[in-house]
């Protein structure tokens, strides 16, 4: 389980993962220069891309996953409170000049997450406390071409080669030092009793 920086681990940790095992040779050939990097929503409807071959991924949804829902925590198994299990959806797209840079780089990037689908703790970056029992699946997501459509639609950005990808499950803790509900109004009053009629 994580903290609210999971989101932001997960889509940093898959680009790193990428861009720590990007071959500059492979079958005796050279591969472009690339870079792999998490995108934002602002970067992505920035009216210039970037200038250099890069293969990036877009958080464009987040789910409840709906098998999480009732796992409680070991540590409590009495607490009222459950980690909040989700799903990241991601757009994995490249970005360069020439046909072959894009479809080169693309192509290795989907072998390689379908060769490793899995984020352990010591893949994930530390900044979101994760447990060291933590694991994180990516996985591919068939989209229908109407739904890519809608998500580029959405962004207000031309079409480009992408694929869709689910990290999932993403267990964020609830607040611990919340054990039960707030005291909002207190009413206390001292004097004698009032008689029944």
């Amino acid at each position: 389980m994580a903290n609210v920086f999971a989101f932001h681990s997960v889509g940093n940790s898959i680009a790193t993962f990428l861009q720590n095992t990007y071959p500059p040779t492979l079958a005796g050939r050279s591969l472009p220069q690339c870079t792999f990097a998490p995108i934002s929503s602002g970067e992505l409807a920035a009216d210039t891309g970037p200038t250099d071959t890069r293969v990036m991924l877009y958080l464009y949804r987040v789910t409840v996953n709906e098998h999480s829902r009732q796992t409680r925590m070991p540590s409590r198994p009495n607490a009222t409170l459950v980690p909040l299990g989700m799903d990241l959806h991601f757009l994995l797209f490249p970005w360069a000049d020439t046909a072959e840079e894009e479809l080169v780089t693309f192509a290795w990037a989907m072998r390689q997450l379908h060769q490793f689908p899995l984020l352990d703790a010591s893949s994930l970056s530390p900044e979101a406390g994760w447990s060291a029992d933590e694991v994180v699946q990516i996985v591919p997501a068939e989209l229908e071409v109407e739904e890519i459509m809608r998500v580029w639609d959405a962004i207000e950005k031309p079409y480009r080669l992408s694929t869709s990808y689910v990290a999932r499950v993403v267990r964020l803790d609830p607040d611990t030092s919340v054990d039960s509900l707030p005291v909002v109004a207190s009413r206390f009053a001292y004097g004698a009793a009032e008689a029944p009629v």
